[in-house]
């Protein structure tokens, strides 16, 4: 029914990091599928405080994170599962979305944290993905 799986990953978010993580690993053997992997590194915000970011320093922290990930990718993911990896620095719902697509993803698999008053229900980021995703999506609540 699936065959290619795209979970979110913020490894910032610890213990529920590894429960969505954990979420995609049965998915992907439960539909023997593939497996891709997105770190989406957010936007300073405000184009005010990212010109204080030299290009060097964002693909430094970029590389940096990608390195992590790869580490956290070694360690974590199940040896009988195929994977790749994704680091993008940008909006974290419209990368989730556009790789999604890109990679021809027919599941998405993202955590949402507890919910605060303006945000009830998902959180804000969970709740674009869910709302505008061609494909299925999978929450795990954080």
């Amino acid at each position: 029914m699936y065959k290619s799986i795209l979970v979110a990953i913020d490894l910032n978010d610890g213990v529920s990091a590894n429960r969505v993580a954990e979420a995609a690993f049965r998915l992907t053997r439960a539909y023997d599928a593939g497996l891709h992997i997105i770190n989406v590194i957010p936007d300073f915000g405000m184009s005010v405080v990212g010109s204080y970011f030299s290009a060097d320093q964002t693909k430094k922290m970029v590389a940096d994170e990608e390195r992590r990930f790869r580490e956290w990718a070694a360690e974590t993911v199940p040896e009988e599962i195929r994977y790749d990896l994704t680091v993008i620095k940008g909006h974290i719902y419209d990368n989730i979305l556009k790789t999604a697509d890109r990679i021809g993803a027919d599941m998405i698999v993202l955590g949402s944290h507890k919910p605060e008053l303006e945000d009830y229900l998902l959180g804000p980021n969970a709740a674009r993905v869910v709302r505008h995703a061609k494909q299925s999506v999978f929450v795990v609540r954080g």
